[in-house]
């Protein structure tokens, strides 16, 4: 490959971004986006229903910005835009989803939204579609007359759909922020205002009742907001009576008809034929074509990792095709998305949940799940496997099986123990965590609460943090070994995935991947290179120090074919004072060799 083809290959096409940003939207990517508008509109309505616990007025106040924003053109074309989209792209969810087995919540979210119009056809209809047809003026001196004097069974109702919608927007919002690393530490604040804000807006509902309930009896009061001008004639009432029930009969129609499409299809889908799944390990079921491999899996209680759902937004349901794979259908725009996120151009890697073959197939998983995490939805996802950038930290004791030979097996343990928890307070006192131990050998992990600057200067005030503890460990048991306890430091940061690992009563959270592996390495090198720890150039890059700071050495890391630049640390200990001041120079220099 010449120069010139090699910069064309390597830099991307302008465009590139935007064609991989359109590959990653797919109908729920679509969904989503409609129903985070809905949320945010609902947001804006409870608060502005919460200002009813002030006075009425405040609540006439709160509703002229509200609707001055929400019905500016540009922003209600987006809106009812939205509302229509995401109203079909649900019932097109009740039509496709085959299988409702994967957890109760996501059939009880699918029928809360469905239910919200039939609950809320009566107050958007008479509000929005009287002020757009007859010139009405209802707003929330006539609702709440309506909803508390002259029905109120209608203000329960009201507070069904209220909650309906809360919910089922909440659950969404879960399903989306449950895959995010910052989600467990804003949860519980989350969870604050999921409860605290429906409820100020009910509250504040029932206030701005009361006070409607009291004026009502004025004369004055009622000419002024139940005239004709505000509830409209008798004639224009029974007009929106008939176009809610319209609306309700062509609303239940639909979802009927949905239903009966459904069935149809499974009718077809038999007649159409049934497809052999073999799992690779003996087992195989016979379904109807148009399933996909998860579909499949669920419906005949086989064990399948899917940490999303079947959503697509993961890929730990991935298999394998056995055999010949050209007879597969093509990936969807959001499956070859998803395979290119993870790195592979393999035809014969699917993802489960997309995958619907017309044909037998052969494959086996390749993340095979646990009796704790198959077809479930963890409540920390994180746990089951994300991917993220930390800079792993591995330090190992130098001399541990000479050791064993010198000293009794029980004073050999206390020894390695001693030393381990000083590597351990000061990964700890640094922001680190110890992972895993490895006989004599720590892994340690930043960046699970920081990001790659932070968690880079944190490994290397680690390190210098280890020296210093290993040096006064060594002053304590000066007495009983000959000679003192060496150590080796390897850091390097990258992309890992960090989740549970083992078996059933026996998982462990640890990180895997290459910069895991480099970390390890680097360890090991530090034997023959003769210092104490060697650190990445990434690292030393993303910490903050100078080129200057530290010397750079070409090395060959196994399984990598091109050598990778290192920084040598002669003593582990100089490392606190490059992080923490400028007199890093000084120091080093005076420093004995």
């Amino acid at each position: 490959m010449d120069d010139n083809a090699l910069v064309k290959h390597m830099v991307p096409s302008p465009g590139e971004p935007s064609r991989k940003f359109l590959r990653g939207i797919g109908v729920r990517q679509v969904r989503f986006a409609c129903g985070l508008i809905l949320f945010s509109y609902l947001i804006s309505h409870f608060l502005n229903h919460a200002l009813g616990n002030v006075s009425l007025e405040a609540l006439a106040d709160g509703v002229h910005y509200h609707v001055l924003f929400w019905q500016f053109p540009p922003v209600a074309i987006v809106f009812y835009a939205a509302v229509t989209l995401h109203a079909g792209l649900g019932i097109w969810a009740l039509y496709q989803r085959r299988q409702f087995t994967w957890i109760a919540v996501e059939p009880l979210q699918l029928l809360l939204g469905l239910s919200i119009p039939l609950l809320v056809a009566f107050h958007v209809i008479g509000a929005r579609l009287g002020s757009a047809l007859f010139d009405q003026d209802k707003l929330y001196p006539q609702e709440l007359y309506v909803f508390w004097v002259a029905q109120p069974f209608r203000i329960w109702q009201m507070y069904t759909v209220l909650l309906i919608a809360w919910v089922h927007g909440c659950i969404g919002l879960h399903f989306w922020l449950r895959m995010k690393r910052f989600y467990a530490r804003l949860a519980p604040y989350l969870l604050a205002a999921a409860v605290l804000l429906p409820t100020l807006a009910m509250l504040g509902l029932y206030q701005a009742g009361r006070t409607v309930i009291a004026d009502s009896g004025d004369p004055q009061w009622r000419a002024e907001n139940l005239s004709e001008r505000n509830l409209g004639t008798p004639a224009e009432q029974a007009m929106l009576g008939r176009i809610v029930s319209g609306f309700l009969i062509c609303y239940l129609g639909l979802i009927g008809a949905t239903l009966l499409a459904r069935g149809a299809r499974t009718l077809l889908e038999r007649r159409g034929g049934m497809v052999t799944l073999s799992y690779g390990n003996g087992r195989s079921v016979r379904v109807p074509k148009g399933l996909s491999v998860l579909e499949a899996s669920l419906r005949a209680n086989v064990p399948h990792a899917s940490v999303c759902g079947g959503r697509a937004r993961c890929s730990t349901c991935r298999i394998r095709v056995i055999g010949d794979c050209s007879a597969l259908p093509e990936p969807s725009q959001r499956e070859a998305f998803v395979l290119a996120r993870v790195g592979t151009s393999d035809p014969s890697i699917r993802l489960a949940c997309q995958l619907r073959p017309t044909a037998d197939l052969s494959f086996f998983q390749l993340f095979l799940p646990s009796s704790a995490s198959a077809n479930t939805h963890a409540a920390n996802p994180a746990r089951i496997g994300e991917e993220r950038h930390l800079v792993n930290l591995f330090v190992d004791m130098r001399g541990s099986t000479r050791l064993a030979e010198k000293l009794l097996p029980f004073d050999t343990v206390f020894v390695v123990n001693r030393f381990l928890a000083a590597v351990s307070q000061a990964v700890i006192d640094c922001g680190g965590r110890p992972n895993q131990f490895v006989g004599d050998g720590v892994l340690a992990l930043f960046g699970l609460a920081a990001d790659a600057r932070t968690a880079s200067r944190q490994a290397l005030k680690a390190a210098a943090a280890i020296a210093a503890n290993i040096e006064e460990l060594n002053q304590f048991l000066s007495h009983d070994l000959k000679e003192p306890i060496r150590f080796g430091i390897g850091i390097h940061g990258g992309e890992v995935i960090v989740g549970d690992i083992g078996y059933r009563d026996h998982m462990v959270f640890t990180a895997l991947g290459d910069a895991v592996n480099v970390a390890a390495r680097l360890q090991d090198m530090t034997k023959t290179v003769g210092c104490e720890a060697l650190v990445s150039d990434e690292v030393r890059k993303a910490a903050g120090l100078a080129e200057a700071d530290l010397p750079a050495q070409d090395v060959t890391i196994r399984g990598r074919d091109e050598p990778m630049t290192v920084r040598v640390v002669a003593e582990a200990r100089t490392l606190s004072a490059l992080v923490d001041g400028p007199t890093a120079a000084a120091l080093i220099a005076a420093m004995p060799l």
